[in-house]
């Protein structure tokens, strides 16, 4: 049985402790941190938990004998609590983004192998049944060499989002919904594509928050080695949320929301329907097996068998800081308005969080600030993943 500490009793949280208790037979809440303590006592009073409430990593060290934590606090937070945990040996999951710059993802790394313990980071949609069968139909050469991959990862947000006390701050938040929002489909996007492109080209807009440092939009243009290209997209400005992921190859398309489309040309070149081969990969993808736990639920259970050493960490630091060079060389490009070449090195302007905070635009200044709101209800959009 393993014991859990969960830091961060925010919204996200919920998904945590849901996935501990579904699994409970392996695993144990048994402390919760807050900086708001009576928030954290709310969170044990509905998920029914006797457990001790700290208010900061070092009295949980002190206080708590446990195997490992969720890390569910604000961005900002997520290098500094992880590198401590790490180094005392505690196995870490932190939710996204790993940390809001690469220089801190090198000292979480380095924290995990100095204290022996595994550092995993959420990107639950990877845990997802669509997910997973895209992913597997891309690696089965069906379609032939991807040439051209789109991710739109469309939000809408009201201004009063960005009214929570660290969201909308460059210092806080580390970023817009490019880095808050879109790091989902970013993620998925890397790791449908095999890795990262070599140059990024981005354009980083505010359209529509004036209580906010940082993007609600942007767009960008990623091209490969092999000549792929790949075009993302993150906006907090779009009503009704439609999401998607899209990979042209050569022989067909196929995305999720699930679809594929084949066709061959017509003696002048023009496309006609492949049936044939629609019907194949359409076979292929409906005898994959779904995955049995998802989302949350899926990659805990995961993170819980790395510990148990029954199988390997599906998604672990080095990948959640692959995920987050992408996003850094969004923003480079975007606010330095220049071609940017990966991989990124440490002398790069963004590569650290004071590169960060000297060379980012700030869009607006924040002007209104509130501890917490009275409902922290998250809604989802039409996620790709359904």
């Amino acid at each position: 049985m393993k014991r859990i500490a969960i830091l961060g009793t925010g919204a996200i949280s919920d998904s945590h402790l849901q996935a501990y208790q579904k699994f409970n037979h392996r695993a144990e809440v048994v402390a919760l941190v807050d900086l708001y303590a009576d928030k954290a006592k709310e969170k044990a009073a509905k998920y029914g938990l006797e457990v001790p409430v700290f208010q900061g990593v070092a009295g949980l060290l002190a206080g708590c004998d446990f195997d490992a934590a969720s890390v569910c606090l604000p961005p900002f937070e997520h290098a500094s609590a992880a590198t401590v945990l790490l180094r005392a040996g505690k196995h870490v999951l932190t939710e996204k983004p790993m940390a809001t710059s690469l220089d801190e993802c090198d000292a979480m790394l380095a924290a995990a192998e100095e204290g022996g313990a595994l550092l995993g980071v959420v990107a639950q949609n990877r845990f997802k049944t669509p997910m997973m069968k895209l992913k597997r139909v891309l690696d089965s050469g069906f379609a032939g060499k991807v040439l051209h991959a789109q991710a739109d990862s469309f939000w809408w947000r009201g201004g009063n989002y960005y009214d929570l006390w660290w969201r909308g701050t460059w210092a806080k938040e580390g970023g817009g919904c490019t880095l808050n929002h879109a790091v989902h489909h970013i993620d998925l996007f890397q790791w449908m594509m095999g890795g990262l492109p070599a140059e990024v080209r981005s354009v980083s807009l505010n359209l529509a928050h004036r209580n906010s440092e940082v993007e609600d939009f942007s767009t960008s243009v990623l091209t490969y080695p092999d000549g792929r290209v790949g075009q993302i997209t993150a906006s907090l400005v779009h009503h009704g949320e439609e999401q998607q992921l899209v990979f042209q190859g050569e022989r067909a398309k196929v995305a999720v929301p699930w679809m594929v489309t084949a066709s061959n040309q017509k003696e002048n070149g023009f496309p006609e329907e492949n049936p044939v081969l629609q019907a194949e990969i359409r076979r292929f993808y409906e005898g994959l097996p779904a995955v049995e736990h998802e989302g949350h639920a899926g990659q805990i259970e995961n993170f819980l068998s790395a510990i148990e050493r029954r199988e390997p960490l599906l998604v672990d630091g080095e990948q959640g800081r692959r995920t987050l060079e992408l996003v850094t060389a969004i923003y480079q490009a975007g606010h330095r308005d220049e071609v940017v070449k990966l991989p990124l090195a440490p002398d790069s302007p963004f590569y650290s969080r004071a590169g960060i905070l000297q060379h980012a635009r700030h869009f607006h200044e924040k002007t209104k600030s509130v501890a917490n709101f009275a409902n922290d209800e998250i809604t989802l959009g039409r996620d790709v993943g359904r």
